[in-house]
């Protein structure tokens, strides 16, 4: 490998980690989260969101949602999903119609929420640390 090279590779794996450092800089676990929807499905599509308590195993939950599907009942979708999958550690819930709440139950970690992929055009989806 020549210097050029080396330099080039080295300057990617840096900037790879630097990275990784500043995704770890921003997690920032909460003991709840609020799921804010807007707007109607253009397509059939899937949600999926990462639960991931503190010191715990990460939970994808997926959600499926049909077109033309409006924002208070992608929430209420959402909130099902959540709830079947979570279990009694958390507490789930929807607001204002277009919002979903994930609360921790007792001695239930703080855990970091995120959106993983979502397949569903037309909604915009927004995770706010309450």
């Amino acid at each position: 490998m020549t210097t050029p090279d080396l330099r080039r590779g080295l300057s990617v794996v840096a900037a790879m980690l630097l990275g990784l450092l500043v995704v770890t800089a921003h997690a920032e676990p909460s003991n709840k989260w609020r799921i804010k929807l807007n707007h109607r499905a253009d397509n059939e599509g899937a949600i999926v969101l990462r639960v991931a308590p503190m010191d715990g195993t990460p939970i994808d939950v997926e959600t499926k949602v049909p077109a033309n599907t409006g924002e208070n009942h992608i929430a209420k979708l959402i909130r099902d999903a959540l709830k079947a999958t979570l279990g009694e550690g958390y507490h789930v819930e929807t607001d204002d119609g277009e919002d979903v709440l994930i609360k921790k139950r007792k001695d239930t970690p703080n855990f970091d929420l995120t959106l993983v992929s979502t397949s569903v055009t037309g909604v915009t989806i927004k995770l706010k640390r309450e």
